[in-house]
């Protein structure tokens, strides 16, 4: 008995820290700055062509999430606000298995259309960008500062389930921070929704 316990720990030592090193922390650098992703009006940007000297605000989401349908109303109003405060923003979809289905690139541009988005709702193939960040969910937010660092990581507000009880709206609140020259109050909070759907490697 004692023989399997001390291999059983050490691999779960090594489980943890895969994960934890898989994951941005605040203080982290933007990660990925040239990689070029396609939007759903055909442009093609880049994490360093979207920031602005007042930093940016990177999603992750999709079409069709529960989580995502849920706090829709409450991303077109944070991010709307983001870009008024002069940070950059863009929505990013990784769900690359179901790229031929409900997150298909045509699929996309009618949410877009749908929700009225006026920023960049972007393709990443192969969830290359979702894998540099450590994003699991959708939605799951990411704000950089103006040095591109990362301040605040996590929910919209402190209730992704039911808008009726927000009582704290984080990214709002970090983004006020920010600009303001102060320290993030609460810079991360627990991410609620979908897992991002990866393409199973052989």
């Amino acid at each position: 008995m004692k023989k399997l316990l001390f291999p059983l720990a050490v691999m779960a030592i090594i489980t943890m820290a895969f994960v934890a090193d898989g994951s941005l922390a605040i203080g982290d650098a933007l990660p990925m700055k040239s990689y070029t992703m396609k939007t759903v009006d055909n442009q093609q940007v880049s994490l360093a062509g979207l920031m602005t000297e007042k930093g940016l605000l990177v999603m992750f989401s999709c079409n069709t999430c529960p989580y995502v349908i849920k706090n829709q109303d409450r991303t077109n109003q944070i991010m709307a606000y983001a870009k008024s405060q002069g940070l950059g923003v863009v929505v990013v979809n990784s769900n690359e298995a179901y790229r031929t289905s409900e997150d298909s690139f045509d699929a996309m541009k009618d949410y877009a259309k749908e929700q009225g988005y006026t920023w960049p709702y972007a393709v990443d193939n192969n969830h290359q960008l979702a894998d540099a960040f450590g994003a699991t969910r959708t939605p799951e937010c990411y704000l950089f500062n103006t040095a591109g660092t990362l301040v605040y990581h996590g929910a919209i507000d402190d209730s992704p389930s039911d808008a009726s009880s927000v009582k704290r709206e984080h990214l709002k609140f970090a983004i006020n921070e920010m600009n303001a020259g102060k320290d993030i109050s609460v810079n991360t909070s627990r991410s609620v929704g979908c897992a991002i759907k990866r393409v199973k490697k052989s």
